[in-house]
């Protein structure tokens, strides 16, 4: 037997096909285990705050933050990479915004639950 199976008894059987018929593919649940991470992080989300209120380039960010640039760009590009903000040229500077309302969803609902 491998010693990572697991030996106990199914008591609800019933109950445990009913989770596994309806149990989120692999590539999804890395998915929101990487947004979840990236919400996890105070800076990344302080990010995501700001940018749920005003589009907002680089040099702004750093400022509101007092971080540097060079790792506010490190998080946006992160944050990017799973989609939770887009990006916009105008001339030489790079506005953010949050890609999408739910976005600002999950961080309302998460917070709506602390502090209940």
């Amino acid at each position: 037997m491998n010693k990572d199976q697991c030996t106990c008894r199914i008591i609800h059987k019933e109950q445990v096909e009913a989770a596994r018929k309806t149990a989120l593919r692999g590539s999804e649940i890395e998915m929101l285990s990487q947004t979840f991470k990236a919400l996890g992080d105070p800076s990344r989300l302080r990010i995501l705050t700001a940018l749920g209120k005003h589009e907002m380039c680089v040099c702004d960010l750093a400022a509101l933050l007092t971080i540097s640039e060079s790792a506010v760009s490190h998080q946006l590009r992160l944050l990017r990479t799973i989609k939770l903000v887009k990006n916009r040229r105008e001339g030489a500077v790079l506005y953010y915004s949050l890609d999408d309302t739910h976005v600002n969803d999950l961080i309302a609902i998460a917070l709506e639950h602390i502090r209940e």
